[in-house]
């Protein structure tokens, strides 16, 4: 059994099926589920009335917004901060959209905290049309968004992405012939599960909007900087400063600073208008 999973790539396909140049692949398809999932569970709190005032239908609204504005920010957030071709990609702008510019169906390489930036966006112009605080916004989105992530990071693992630094451990994935912390499902466990449980305990009491959405944030970004040191830095990067620190680390640190900034302002605010 545990040499069946060590070799795990060599009788996994990552492709379910394909027709042409079209490639169904776990990958994709996990991520499917991973909206799916955040999207049936946001729905299932706004009509217990979790969420109010938000409803169903306003909810449906909200979330096609996100999505659309975390696709944009996630490729943007890629091709700015990852992409060894920035400059040749800023400057042919309609090429970062283009799904048919490889040798397959889709868009190549996303980035999880362009992801944030370009959903934050979006809902930020939501809630200037339909006339909702932004931090209720963000705050809804964080918890529901938070129980598909999951799904997410394993497409990544099926799709041989986020591939760990070598290991003796039993449990490690051979990969180029070399055994792997398979680091991909680390990040599925710590910034998938255990932040949705903790989001899931607490925001019932939350006490002033925007809690719930910082707090999303600040155990993402601790998760995601404990898991960095078990996944390889990404090849055209490598290590960024100090012989150890990765991209993913230095944009989780950043966020951390940002969000005990805000954090604090919001429970000021808060405290000041007697809530």
């Amino acid at each position: 059994m545990l040499e069946t999973w060590q070799n795990f790539y060599s009788w996994h396909d990552p492709v379910i099926f394909s027709i042409g140049v079209f490639h169904l692949r776990w990958y994709g398809l996990m991520y499917v589920t991973a909206l799916l999932v955040g999207y049936l569970w946001g729905r299932r709190m706004v009509k217990r009335g979790d969420w109010r005032p938000m409803n169903a239908e306003i909810f449906e609204s909200l979330f096609i917004w996100f999505v659309v504005g975390a696709v944009v920010g996630a490729r943007l957030g890629y091709v700015i901060f990852y992409d060894p071709n920035t400059a040749y990609m800023l400057a042919r702008p309609w090429q970062i959209f283009n799904p048919f510019s490889g040798d397959q169906i889709g868009l190549s390489g996303l980035s999880y905290h362009g992801a944030i930036a370009g959903a934050a966006a979006a809902m930020i112009l939501f809630s200037r049309r339909h006339r909702f605080k932004i931090w209720f916004l963000f705050d809804l989105a964080a918890v529901s968004g938070s129980a598909g992530y999951v799904f997410g990071r394993i497409g990544n693992f099926l799709n041989a992405e986020l591939i760990g630094r070598e290991t003796t451990a039993a449990w490690g994935v051979l990969k180029d012939g070399v055994l792997r912390h398979p680091s991909a499902l680390y990040e599925a466990f710590l910034e998938g599960i255990v932040v949705f449980v903790a989001l899931l305990l607490l925001y019932r009491k939350r006490r002033f909007d925007g809690q719930m959405a910082l707090i999303y944030l600040a155990l993402y970004a601790i998760a995601r900087i404990i898991v960095e040191f078990f996944r390889t830095p990404d090849s055209q990067l490598g290590f960024i400063a100090f012989g150890w620190l990765t991209m993913g680390q230095t944009l989780s640190f950043l966020t951390i600073l940002a969000v005990a900034a805000i954090y604090f302002y919001l429970r000021y605010a808060s405290n000041k208008n007697g809530r």
